[in-house]
């Protein structure tokens, strides 16, 4: 392990953290807010440690898998530790613990808070708590390598690291550079589009910017108690769930669509089940809920789709207390958060191109039960999927209900109960925000132990690194110096 060369590429993210960090800085300027000089204060120190550790410990070695391993998952800790600043120098938070933790709720673009009332917080707050998601949204590694060109080759080995097995590692174009600054440039231009039409539905500015953030992330923190819930306009949450669908698709399909003039959605088998998905269960959800409490068809139908799209999507924005549904729909709720978005889209979970790995596998092993002698690939589209990552997939799957059992117990064991653990963990490891009981839309996570909030901001970056980029910085031999 080249530590010079972790730890300087840990300052430029740093720097750009830091830089961030004006952003919310003008908000409480602009309102005249007392937690101006407390933003000041972050800003330095974040800018100075980042320059310090880039100044003295710059290395122009190309940057290999095992230091990109540890630059995107330790970049993610460093990154929720001084993102945590504003929060404890304005006083939002005296505990380190809760702070730590809603930064990497925001960073992880998972959505779980401590604070018991988000409308209290002032704007400058309120705007960098939402930013750190739409940041951490696309990537923080990502903007990265976007945005240096020194990365070199060094840049896909953090792709891989950041998204392993996911098509966001893919190469657009000839330089993985280029291929981040297509991939951020659809993620900024569509959330300009989604500000827009928040705009016309009648949301001011802030609120329009900080809600853009949290959907094009799949983030879902809101700068309101009841979330989306608050306007009560069926416009906003038609315009919402539309671009949480957008997020939850792979954002390389739309410059394939824009650049080659194909249908690369529907050519994807992922994007149609991920389609079909979204559809068949916001119709069971419908039909469940206005057997049950009958209602208006269009308000129904709207609130079920919104729940189903926003769980799915892992963003997790709510418009109603779902936790007052049939236990149907709450269970369909719960399964969909594992679904998440396709690979190489914003949102967190399984996602649904290892979900059809693992189909497609199933048919195969069926057919090969009903005809041993035959020969039968596993294909998806055209490409036939190599044996390697079918066993990557089931390993991924593994590990994924592994973590999710070990973590419910711990949280058990901790005082909560069956459904509070399980969900809490749910909704951390997935990236989504919210669970059922006191973990729902109408509470938060303030309640829990601070050994809990340890664990659930560890299953965070465990889910949002997708696992095996986390537990590879676990065997020795990649701390080893070659």
């Amino acid at each position: 392990m080249r530590f010079k060369l972790v730890f300087s590429s840990i300052g430029k993210i740093l720097l750009i953290i830091g830089g961030c960090m004006l952003l919310p800085l003008l908000w409480s300027l602009y309102y005249y807010e007392s937690d101006a000089l407390p933003i000041i204060y972050a800003m330095l120190i974040t800018l100075t440690v980042g320059g310090i550790l880039n100044f003295f410990l710059k290395s122009k070695e190309t940057i290999r898998q095992r230091e990109g391993f540890a630059i995107v998952t330790l970049g993610w800790v460093f990154a929720s530790i001084f993102g945590s600043l504003p929060y404890l120098l304005s006083g939002t938070f005296t505990s380190f613990t809760d702070a730590f933790f809603e930064t990497m709720s925001g960073f992880t673009t998972t959505g779980s808070s401590v604070i018991p009332n988000i409308e209290a917080l002032s704007h400058g707050i309120l705007f960098w708590r939402c930013l750190t998601q739409w940041l951490g949204g696309m990537g923080i590694m990502v903007l990265f390598v976007a945005l240096l060109s020194q990365i070199g080759g060094g840049g896909l080995q953090m792709f891989k690291a950041e998204s392993p097995g996911g098509r966001l590692a893919e190469k657009l174009k000839p330089r993985m550079q280029e291929s981040a600054k297509i991939l951020w440039t659809t993620y900024v231009i569509l959330s300009v589009v989604l500000v827009m039409l928040l705009l016309l539905g009648g949301m001011n500015f802030f609120d329009a910017l900080c809600h853009s953030f949290g959907t094009m992330a799949t983030g879902g923190l809101s700068t309101k108690n009841l979330s989306i819930g608050y306007y009560d306009s069926a416009f906003i949450e038609w315009v919402i769930i539309i671009f949480m669908f957008a997020a939850g698709t792979n954002l390389a399909l739309y410059y394939l669509a824009i650049s080659k003039r194909t249908n690369s959605f529907w050519r994807s088998e992922e994007f149609r089940l991920y389609l079909f998905i979204i559809l068949g269960s916001t119709l069971f959800v419908f039909l469940n809920v206005m057997l049950k409490e009958p209602g208006g068809i269009e308000e129904t139908f709207r609130t079920a789709a919104f729940q189903a799209v926003s769980m799915t999507t892992t963003t997790g924005f709510v418009t109603v207390d779902y936790n007052q549904w049939p236990a149907f729909s709450k269970i369909m709720l719960i399964l969909l958060m594992f679904v998440g978005g396709c690979s190489g889209s914003t949102g967190g979970s399984i996602k649904v191109g290892r979900l059809l790995i693992l189909l497609k596998h199933t048919t195969v092993e069926i057919f090969r039960l009903v005809h041993p002698r035959s020969v039968k690939y596993l294909k998806i589209g055209n490409k036939t999927i190599q044996d390697s990552l079918v066993i990557n997939v089931m390993q991924f799957f593994f590990l994924y209900i592994t973590a999710f059992f070990i973590g419910t117990a711990i949280m058990g064991a901790l005082g909560l109960d069956i459904i509070e653990a399980m969900t809490s963990v749910i909704s951390a490891l997935c990236n989504v925000g919210y669970g059922l009981g006191d973990v729902g839309p109408t509470g938060n996570f303030a309640f829990i132990p601070p050994v809990g909030k340890w664990v659930l901001s560890f299953l965070m970056l465990l889910g949002r690194l997708e696992i095996f980029t986390v537990l590879a910085l676990f065997l020795p031999e990649v701390w080893k110096h070659k």
